[in-house]
């Protein structure tokens, strides 16, 4: 009976073709041999998925800010140029036929080292922050968005280390006004001016900025803690 039980199953009758002939030649009875346990195979998409409802319906926590011992953040801005408009650079006005055309000032250049700050504060951007849907700060000096950017860095409890700003209009030239920009920033900022960085790039004449019709910013910032 266990014989006729045991070729009866599927399982069983594939296992028994497997084993050795000289067990199947053996007076072992087949019920005392132990058949392998079989377990329903379980699909990886079903547990991942499983998986993912459970992380989704998990409830959000609020994750600590780590402390680092520095923080890098980047700038960049971009405005278009038209005339009628002052052209104000790093808190300078710039004498120019055109202008940056923006609901603020314009300053392409406070604009990217708020962004930049910011940034490295792992904080919501400029536009953020100061919406361009906000009547007041239609007209704004970013002397103002500089001041609170440098605020909320304080509190943080970092610094500047460097900052590298990188400036790309065609026209005009801005060799003659870099070191006054230079020093008007530091002074915002309040850092010493050897730790800022101006330069200034044409467009060779290439798209929107080569052809005097927008200037651009990039900004690299580097903060450490006090």
């Amino acid at each position: 009976m266990a014989a006729t039980s045991l070729s009866a199953s599927p399982i069983a009758a594939a296992t028994t073709k497997s084993l050795p002939h000289s067990l199947l030649r053996s007076n072992l009875p087949t019920s005392s041999l132990r058949l392998p346990q079989t377990r329903p195979r379980t699909n990886p998409l079903l547990c991942a998925s499983a998986a993912a409802v459970d992380v989704d319906q998990a409830p959000a926590t609020a994750t600590p800010t780590k402390t680092l011992p520095f923080r890098v953040g980047h700038g960049f801005d971009l405005h278009r140029l038209e005339p009628g408009y002052p052209l104000i650079i790093g808190g300078i006005d710039i004498p120019h036929d055109r202008g940056c055309e923006a609901h603020s000032d314009g300053d392409v250049l406070l604009h990217c080292v708020v962004d930049a700050i910011l940034g490295a504060l792992g904080l919501p951007d400029i536009g953020q922050i100061f919406p361009d849907s906000d009547p007041k700060w239609r007209g704004a000096a970013s002397s103002v968005f500089i001041k609170e950017a440098v605020r909320l860095m304080h509190e943080a409890g970092y610094e500047i280390g460097n900052l590298d700003a990188t400036l790309i209009l065609q026209r005009p030239k801005l060799s003659p006004h870099k070191e006054v920009m230079r020093a008007n920033l530091a002074k915002l900022l309040g850092v010493d001016p050897s730790v800022v960085n101006l330069k200034a790039k044409t467009h060779e004449k290439v798209d929107s900025l080569g052809e005097n019709r927008s200037i651009a910013a990039h900004t690299v910032v580097l903060l450490m803690r006090k």
